[in-house]
């Protein structure tokens, strides 16, 4: 969806789920759909920010992106969270700590089950 090729190894993910690890992965909505056909049980959660405003203001000031790279990627945003519904939950990532927090209710949950 960006132009980039990332890719993730499955053998790592097969061994630490063989062991009983959680695996989080912080992916792409394409990384994620990817993972869902291999991996049919997993759990996928979709981060979402507050606003298209706030995502600006937030890539603008982390400083790890040219700004025709960020003005790119928020034009692909709407597309991309045009794809939550194919997650199995939402949250989203107004504070750092609650959206961390709700993360790690979600592991807590998926373990409890």
């Amino acid at each position: 969806m960006f132009g980039n090729f990332y890719g993730t190894p499955k053998r790592p993910l097969v061994d630490h789920l063989a062991a009983g690890d959680d695996v989080i992965l912080e992916i792409d909505v394409q990384g994620a759909l990817a993972v869902r056909k291999c991996f049919p049980d997993a759990v996928l959660v979709f981060l979402r920010p507050p606003s298209r405003e706030v995502q600006r203001e937030r890539l603008v000031t982390r400083a790890g992106d040219a700004l025709d790279t960020i003005e790119r990627r928020l034009a692909k945003a709407d597309a991309e969270e045009a794809y939550a519904p194919e997650f199995d939950l939402v949250v989203v990532n107004d504070r750092l700590e609650a959206a961390v927090e709700q993360v790690a209710a979600i592991l807590e949950a998926r373990r409890s089950s």
